[in-house]
């Protein structure tokens, strides 16, 4: 089973059949989606998710609206008379008159539910909710923004598309529409994927560091080797002498090492002062 039907099904498990202004908030949701269609005097929703088709035929019910449910494939496919009333409402005045009094996180719990879709957060972050009309996606983005929860969107072939590409976004989606389940398992994947990112870099860091560590040592020994060729070492300041005797002995060692070796131990500026004027000594003698 795939994460965003996981979270479907957990969502469609909810127990909140009883708050009647909910059930029409989030059947309303439903009837946004990209999923439904009209088919002359009927209204289709299709989808290939079992636990999206129950969730909406409990919707409908609790509404009192007969409905079939018929499988083609791997298609389920919900039935109903768009003709049929809500409370005081055709389906279509529904449409457009109870967005004005819809409970929001119901709304777009509805909205997930009937076009929605997310990837698993082991491999990426990316949340999308489909909807059929251009003014559906603005009341949707609408929400999301008064919410502090930040969304793209783009126009596809099948409808209009709000995307979320950030964890810490998609998570607070997930927590406006109570789906729990998708809370916990987000950010524990999250936090992980943190931990790992800090590591790699922190071990980046340090094999750059050894990296540039070991290139300065070669530098500094072709150096030190070069003056004894020429002869050159023996004449040079006893505290540079010695530190070329240290290098060459310890070609591993890091400047602060060197630094403790030393029979009066510096510090790491001190040592990389000496390196500096043996490197800057070895220059001066190619010339010549």
């Amino acid at each position: 089973m795939t994460f965003s039907a996981q979270v479907k099904e957990n969502l469609s498990k909810m127990h909140n059949l009883a708050d009647k202004e909910a059930v029409k908030s989030e059947l309303l949701g439903y009837l946004m989606s990209n999923n439904m269609h009209i088919q002359k005097t009927k209204i289709v929703y299709t989808t290939t998710n079992e636990y999206n088709i129950n969730r909406f035929g409990k919707l409908l019910s609790n509404c009192q609206i007969d409905f079939q449910i018929t499988l083609k494939g791997k298609k389920y496919s919900i039935v109903f008379n768009k003709k049929i009333k809500i409370d005081q409402y055709h389906i279509e005045e529904f449409m457009q008159q109870y967005v004005k009094k819809m409970q929001e996180r119901a709304f777009m719990r509805g909205i997930f539910l009937g076009g929605g879709s997310v990837n698993n957060p082991e491999n990426k972050y990316h949340l999308e909710l489909i909807v059929s009309l251009p003014q559906y996606r603005q009341i949707v983005q609408n929400i999301l923004q008064n919410n502090q929860i930040t969304a793209k969107y783009l126009e596809r072939k099948n409808g209009y598309s709000l995307y979320i590409k950030d964890g810490e976004e998609i998570s607070k989606f997930f927590a406006f529409i109570e789906a729990t389940f998708a809370v916990l398992k987000f950010e524990e994947i999250r936090v992980l994927h943190d931990v790992k990112n800090r590591v790699n870099r922190k071990v980046n860091c340090e094999t750059a560091n050894l990296s540039k560590t070991v290139n300065a040592a070669v530098k500094q020994i072709e150096a030190i080797k070069n003056l004894q060729k020429r002869g050159e070492l023996k004449h040079l300041p006893e505290n540079v002498q010695e530190i070329a005797r240290l290098r060459l002995q310890n070609p591993d060692a890091n400047l602060t090492e060197l630094g403790q070796m030393l029979k009066e131990p510096i510090g790491k500026s001190g040592v990389n002062h000496r390196l500096k004027v043996l490197l800057d000594y070895a220059k001066k003698g190619e010339k010549n």
